[in-house]
């Protein structure tokens, strides 16, 4: 019997200049862990007149996780931080009761020639936290914990396992690993891992139990501790996962809660305009129309 519980592959989601590959949320596994929005950017290669343009946009009860692997996004909120994102570093914003924020291609790239490639990630937060403050922490690739096991490269990007903990400023037990090949390589950490996890596989290939899994498929294995894998040469794959949470989860747009009432209170802020604005941004993006759905994530659904 397989001990792959879902395979998610790559859905097309378009965004303006390029399309995205979404992979959460999914009709069969709506969360992992903590986990509740994956999205594949790119790769995009971008003229000139060729820009992308994420206006000023509301969030509540999540964190969002940036991460690049090539081109350059300029980070603005409403809690008045500038920064540029660039590839291997870590865009972690912490939505809490509502923030604001838009990314941009940066103003010295505008007019140019430029590839655009990386992850969109959204984690909910726990029930405890859904309402705190907002902030906002940029880690520098430097900074993000990164190890070699033979020939394999290792970098956690938030979290914590296998012995070792990100500086990004998490806020429920979870894990997002990075994992790089060079060589045909056994891999066998995940009876060290917890909670539950996804493979979502960037290049190269993934074989479990004699079945190979290709690039822009994630995968979630039934059983952790029984999850041996091989990597094919010159893979790259992220493990995501952790501890999913007891209550259920509500996702309206850009708004994550377990409580319903709380988001069409967003709504209606956001309507009103409300929340705070960015300093220098004008534009507006209103609520999606009517028909757009409100999906109930079932505690069933988000793990064992």
């Amino acid at each position: 019997m397989s001990n792959i519980k879902v395979i998610i592959d790559e859905r097309p989601a378009d965004i303006g200049n390029f399309a995205v590959g979404r992979m959460l949320p999914y009709r069969n596994k709506r969360m992992v862990g903590p986990f509740i929005f994956i999205d594949h950017m790119g790769l995009a290669d971008l003229k000139p007149e060729e820009n992308v343009d994420i206006g000023p946009h509301p969030h509540i009860g999540l964190a969002t996780l940036t991460y690049l692997f090539e081109g350059s996004l300029m980070h603005r909120d409403s809690l008045g931080n500038t920064v540029e994102i660039k590839p291997g570093e870590v865009n972690w914003m912490t939505a809490g009761k509502g923030i604001v924020h838009s990314e941009r291609i940066p103003g010295y790239l505008r007019n140019t020639h430029k590839k655009f490639h990386g992850l969109q990630i959204w984690i909910a937060l726990p029930k405890d936290k859904e309402q705190m403050e907002p902030e906002f922490i940029h880690i520098e690739k430097d900074s993000i914990p990164e190890w070699f096991d033979s020939d394999v490269l290792y970098r956690l990007i938030a979290g914590e396992a296998l012995g070792k903990e990100s500086p990004v400023p998490v806020y429920s037990k979870m894990f997002f690993l990075e994992i790089k090949t060079k060589s045909k390589s056994i891999i066998n950490i995940c009876r060290n891992l917890f909670g539950e996890a996804g493979f979502y596989i960037l290049e190269g290939g993934l074989i479990h139990d004699g079945v190979e899994y290709k690039s822009k498929q994630l995968i979630v294995p039934e059983d952790l501790s029984d999850f041996e894998f091989v990597l094919e040469p010159e893979s790259t794959i992220y493990i995501i996962g952790g501890l999913p949470f007891s209550e259920e989860r509500y996702i309206y747009w850009n708004f994550v809660s377990s409580e319903r009432l709380l988001i069409e209170k967003a709504k209606e802020m956001w309507s009103a305009r409300k929340f705070t604005e960015i300093s220098g941004e004008t534009e507006f993006i209103p609520l999606p129309k009517p028909k757009a759905k409100l999906y109930v994530i079932k505690k069933s659904s988000a793990g064992h």
